[in-house]
């Protein structure tokens, strides 16, 4: 057993001379190379439901894992427990799992040469995000279900307001010298409610709000509105016979088809020959006006970040140009694995081998607003929920729940669900015949309106 200490006992309070202590010490102790993550983080989450408080929730969290290789041997421990002794136990059991395990040629971290973080602020943290005392929190959460619920006297039931805050520091420490930190912060506000009809047939629909700082967040009340706006043009939805039509997606939907190409250039599906976009760097794979972009480099973004989860420097990479697959997303193994570098998209959590993370990813906008998208289309459905995962990597059969609205003219002419759309990947890629201009971040992904054709829609 390892019986080296901690230098002093102020080590524990500072995270980031913790991390780099708790290197030090495993490549004392015969590994040929270490790495650990640090975090901290607090949390505040409160649900109203009909103006009274039903959840609320605040937390405090700090944790800490370590990666140790002996060779091309590796291994993994976390821990929640900062004392000497439950630091010395994480460490001692990495020491020892990493002797026994298999060796894997790929292993290791990344060459010193690589490692390196952004300059300057990325605008990543605001601590107004915790300035309101609890009881302005839940009123953020009470004044978005309120305006939903008193826009339309057919909103008669709610599935609550809520109000969200969370601030989180990460510390990157490895045995090639590098260390690196950042903080974040988020903040976001919604509501569910929940409208009825004369008949008693009942429909649901939500809206919300997020960002990195408190001035950016919607006002509740606008919040509020919004979804009271999307759950009543919901009510009378009906069935609609199958059918071969334009598909427009909203933004909330359209997220989904870039996560399966997400999913199709990550790195570790590529590898495994489980993706049906292996191979095909350089080719075609899309519409011409297809450009997706990776960018984990822009300020305030919410997959923003100084450095990769191995303490590579973001950066901004061009996956599909003009209908042309530029790049996968790699991190350093899956990159050793293709013969390729990486992208910089490694995400980890606090144990266990990286994986692949986007930064902000999203599909570049078009020039038209929707409603001209949708004044194009004589008969279409306007797609504004899925239901259920029906998406085949490998093959690219597609097939999902849904509901929405109904194209008629070139108007959004009435509700429709219990629906399926049906096509597959490869030819949906090709049929994007028109991307809008309504791009707008909600999240690290993001896509704007876009309109897919030759899609089957199923219904009676």
């Amino acid at each position: 057993m390892i019986t080296t200490q901690l230098e002093s006992p102020q080590l524990a309070t500072d995270l980031r001379d913790l991390a780099q202590d708790i290197v030090r010490r495993a490549t004392k102790a015969g590994a040929t190379a270490a790495e650990c993550v640090v975090r901290e983080g607090d949390e505040f989450s409160t649900l109203v439901r009909l103006g009274q408080v039903e959840t609320l929730k605040e937390s405090g969290s700090k944790s800490i894992g370590v990666r140790v290789f002996f060779g091309q041997r590796a291994a993994s421990t976390y821990s929640s427990d900062f004392s000497r002794e439950g630091l010395d136990r994480m460490l001692n059991s990495a020491l020892e799992l990493a002797k026994i395990t298999s060796e894997d040629p790929f292993a290791g971290i990344p060459e010193a040469s690589q490692l390196g973080q952004l300059q300057g602020d990325l605008d990543l943290y605001h601590e107004d995000v915790y300035s309101l005392p609890g009881a302005d929190r839940i009123d953020y959460a009470r004044r978005a279900e309120k305006a939903a619920l008193d826009f339309d006297a057919r909103i008669k039931n709610s599935e609550g307001g809520s109000f969200d805050a969370a601030t989180g520091r990460k510390v990157l420490a490895n045995s090639h010298g590098f260390v690196g930190e950042y903080k974040r912060s988020y903040c976001s506000v919604a509501a569910v409610p929940i409208a009825q009809t004369d008949d008693g047939a009942m429909q649901r629909d939500y809206w919300f709000s997020v960002a990195r700082t408190l001035k950016k967040l919607d006002p509740p009340e606008q919040v509020g509105k919004v979804a009271a706006e999307r759950t009543l043009r919901r009510l009378g939805a009906r069935k609609v016979k199958t059918s071969h039509i334009p598909v427009v997606f909203d933004p909330m939907v359209a997220t989904s088809i870039l996560e399966h190409i997400f999913e199709g250039v990550n790195g570790d599906s590529v590898y495994r020959g489980a993706s049906f976009l292996a191979g095909k760097l350089g080719q075609r794979i899309a519409a011409e006006n297809v450009t997706i972009i990776d960018d984990g480099t822009m300020p305030g973004g919410f997959g923003t970040s100084p450095f990769d989860g191995e303490g590579i420097p973001t950066r901004r990479t061009i996956v599909i140009e003009k209908g042309t697959l530029s790049s996968y997303l790699l991190n350093t193994y899956t990159a050793k694995k293709l013969g390729l570098a990486t992208t910089a998209n490694a995400s980890r959590g606090l144990a266990g081998t990286p994986g692949i993370g986007p930064g902000n990813y999203f599909l570049q906008p078009g020039p038209r607003t929707p409603k001209q998208l949708i004044g194009d289309i004589k008969e279409g459905l306007y797609v504004t929920e899925f239901l259920g995962h029906g998406a085949n990597l490998v093959t690219g059969d597609y097939s999902r729940g849904a509901s929405g609205m109904w194209i008629s003219n070139g108007e959004l002419a009435y509700p429709v669900e219990e629906i399926t759309v049906a096509g597959n990947l490869k030819e949906m890629f090709f049929n994007i015949s028109e991307i809008a201009n309504d791009l707008e971040f909600r999240g690290s992904v993001a896509a704007p309106t876009l309109r897919i054709d030759g899609l089957t829609v199923g219904g009676e």
